[in-house]
This record gives structure tokens, sequence and C-alpha cells, in this order.
């Protein structure tokens, strides 16, 4: 049974920052791996902090990459426990940055974390309920409760679908040892690690089918299977499987196991959205991909599927920076593409 958290427990915390010239990816700006990194850290501190135990991620959610951040900007990445289950944590985190001489803050992003309370065997352990007060805190309870639907919805879609060589589209695998600087504060991969990497194979799958740079606009139902070992064997792949007037939507699965056998386990997957932009930064079209095979058709189908569900979350809408299809499947909540 859970049990009410003391009154003087904290359930936010903000971490503040100076974007480091290391931050900025190819295009010229922080890549998108690096605010998923940023992310994760301020939610495990939020999350160890109400629970006051060791927390693995289990799921992100949708996270759209808005204004670009360089390097030198004060970045500010505050994360909230919004919710609590039996043993988890929904964790609410907004990504924010300014140029340090100006201090008028610009928004880049929020999205919802979820972390489970693990013991000292890695089982989950309760955590105390989180009650919310003001009605800001009661809004976002509410928001998180209503996504749990959603997130089922695209969980299942996500499940169902197979992965194999009769896919024709552009494809990328990297491939490399998890080393000791990839670890967190449990021995294991850090959680945000393993997200940078998804956005650094998706960015070239991205960039191959394009022939430019890329960056995510948009990164969602990223889950987490199992956990990842230092030393482990890494496998990154990364595939097209829908493009849209101006978005390419890349599935990454990311797989590990013992180098010294060849089995290899789902340990995270997630679709990612890239664009390629102007000198301006607008995002600008891209060709269209024109599935072959039957397991190309069903992973365009699959994609606009999941379209269609995250046009019902709250707060699902059409980005400024991309047009619109006249796919009728494809909803004014999310049309990326």
């Amino acid at each position: 049974m859970m049990s009410p958290a003391p009154a003087s427990r904290p359930n936010s915390v903000t971490l503040r920052f100076l974007a480091a010239p290391m931050d900025v990816g190819v295009a010229g700006t922080v890549s998108a791996g690096t605010v998923l990194e940023w992310v994760d850290k301020a939610a495990y501190a939020a999350a160890v902090g109400w629970s006051t135990s060791y927390c693995v991620t289990a799921y992100v959610g949708n996270i759209r990459f808005e204004d670009p951040i360089s390097s030198g900007d004060l970045v500010e990445v505050t994360a909230s426990v919004v919710y609590t289950g039996s043993t988890s944590m929904h964790i609410r985190t907004e990504v924010s940055f300014s140029d340090p001489r100006e201090l008028r803050p610009t928004m880049s992003t929020t999205c919802l974390v979820i972390f489970v309370a693990v013991d000292e065997n890695g089982k989950p352990t309760a955590v105390p309920n989180y009650v919310p007060e003001s009605l800001r805190e009661i809004e976002l309870r509410n928001n998180a409760l209503a996504r749990i639907e959603i997130r089922n919805q695209i969980v299942a879609s996500m499940k169902d679908q197979v992965y194999s060589n009769a896919g024709t589209a552009e494809r990328v695998v990297l491939r490399f040892m998890a080393a000791p600087t990839d670890v967190n504060w449990g021995g294991k991969v850090h959680g945000g690690i393993v997200m940078k990497w998804i956005d650094e194979a998706a960015a070239l799958c991205a960039s191959r089918y394009c022939g430019q740079d890329t960056v995510a606009v948009f990164s969602g139902g990223i889950r987490f299977y199992r956990p990842l070992f230092i030393g482990d064997l890494v496998e990154v792949e990364a595939r097209l499987v829908y493009t849209g007037t101006k978005g390419m939507h890349i599935a990454v699965h990311v797989r590990s196991g013992n180098p010294k056998t060849r089995e290899m386990n789902l340990t995270t997957y997630c679709l990612t959205i890239m664009v390629t932009r102007d000198e301006t930064g607008t995002a600008v079209p891209v060709k269209p991909w024109v599935p072959v095979s039957e397991e190309d058709h069903r992973l365009h189908d699959h994609a606009l599927e999941l379209l269609t569900i995250r046009a019902n979350a709250p707060g699902g809408y059409t980005p400024t920076h991309l047009v619109h299809e006249p796919d009728s499947t494809a909803t004014a909540g999310e049309s990326a593409k």
C-alpha cells in the first residue's frame, strides 16, 4: 500500500547550466539526443528525490523539439512529479533556454518521463503517493492520467510490428560496445545515453536517405524493455518507415547482449521524425518514399496509425514548421510529416 509523502518532500528539481560546444551536433545546434539526455537526468533526479531509492527509466513519451539550442545558451531543465502509481512516477519535464546576456527564456520542449523505483535486488518497490494541491498540479495530474490509454495504444501498436530483411527502405545498423563512461548510478547504461544513440542512428539513416544533414523534430514511444549493461555488444538499427511532405519517420530498435554469445535482446524501441532545414532554419520538402514490399506497406500503415493515435493525446497538434498532408489518416493532432 502506498504511503503519503512527507509534506517537506519536494516533487520538483531544476537543473541549470550552459550548453557546451561539445553538445552541438553536425547541424550546428544542440542535438536532440543531448536534449533527451538532459531530460533523463533531470527526471531521474526528481524520481530519486521523491522515492528515495534507485530508479530506472521505463518510458519517455512524445517529445517535440521546437526552437534549437545553441552553444553558450543558458539551459534550464525542470522535472516535476505529477502522478504516482504503486511503483512508478510520471514526471513532466520542461526544457527552456536563453541567451545569458538577455535572460528571456524560450521554451524548447516538454515531455513526460516514467520512472520505476527498484530495490537493491532490482525489483519494483512502492513509492510515496503524490497528491496534487493547486489547480495547475491537478491539471498536470489529469493530463498524465489521460496519456495512460494513449501510451498503451502506442505500445500495443509498436509491439505487433515485425522488422525483417524483407523491407526495402533506407536502413542503417550501428554496432559498438557499451563503455564504462556510459554507466549510470546503478551500474547499468544510463537511459539518456541510449536515447542519444537512438538520435544518432536516426539522423544517419535520414541523412543517407535525403543526402543532407538532418535534425529530429519529434521522438515518441521510447519504451525501455530491459537494462543494458556495461560491456554489452550494442546494436542500434534505424529504418525509414514513412515520409510526409517534410518529415522522415525513422523506427529505431536498440538490442544488446553478451559479446561472448550471439544472443541479442531488444532493449529499447521508438519512432523519431527527422527533417532537413535550409539556411533560415525552415524544414524543407524531402523526396517521398514509396513502399515496395508487403513489409514496407505494413510499416508505412503502422506509421500512419501512430499519427492518428497521438493526435488524440492531450496537447496533440500540427507543428507549425511542418506541412499537413492531405491524408485522411493523419489528423490535425499530429501530422508530422
